[in-house]
C-alpha cells in the first residue's frame, strides 16, 4: 500500500450497531468518491448522513494533507468495528428488570488516488 496516495478518516462513536452500519459502509467500497457521495446522500438509512461526514473528512484529508486530486479518488477500504455498549434497564413485571443494550460502532474510511477509472464499481 502506497502511503502517499491514501488518506484516512475515522469516527469512533457512531450510535448504531456494527451490523447495521456495515450494510451502508460495504456499499461504497471500490466506488469513485463522487458516486459514493451520491449513494450516501440519497440513501434512506438514517446513518448514511454520519458516514457521509466521515467520507467528506477523508476527502478533505486527502486534499489538504496529502495534496491528492479529488477527481481521481476512490474509496479503497471501509472498516466497521465495535465500540462501547451503554447498558440500561427497563422495569418488568413482578419486580424484575430487563436489560437494554445500546451499542456504539467505529468506522474507518480510507480513500486512494487511482489513475485508471476502470476499477470503479457501479
Amino acid at each position: 500500500m502506497n502511503q502517499k496516495l491514501t488518506a484516512m478518516a475515522r469516527d469512533n462513536m457512531v450510535r448504531i450497531s456494527p451490523v447495521k452500519l456495515s450494510y451502508v459502509v460495504n456499499n461504497i467500497v471500490n466506488m469513485q468518491v463522487s458516486s459514493a457521495i451520491n449513494q450516501l446522500q440519497f440513501s434512506s438509512k438514517r446513518i448514511s448522513k454520519t458516514i457521509l461526514k466521515v467520507l467528506n473528512a477523508a476527502i478533505a484529508n486527502a486534499e489538504n494533507n496529502k495534496q491528492l486530486d479529488i477527481d481521481k479518488l476512490f474509496v479503497k477500504e471501509a472498516y466497521v468495528g465495535k465500540s462501547l455498549r451503554m447498558k440500561r434497564w427497563r422495569p418488568r413485571a413482578k419486580g424484575r428488570a430487563a436489560s437494554i443494550i445500546k451499542p456504539f460502532s467505529k468506522v474507518t474510511i480510507i480513500v486512494e488516488e487511482r489513475s485508471a477509472i476502470k476499477k470503479e464499481r457501479i
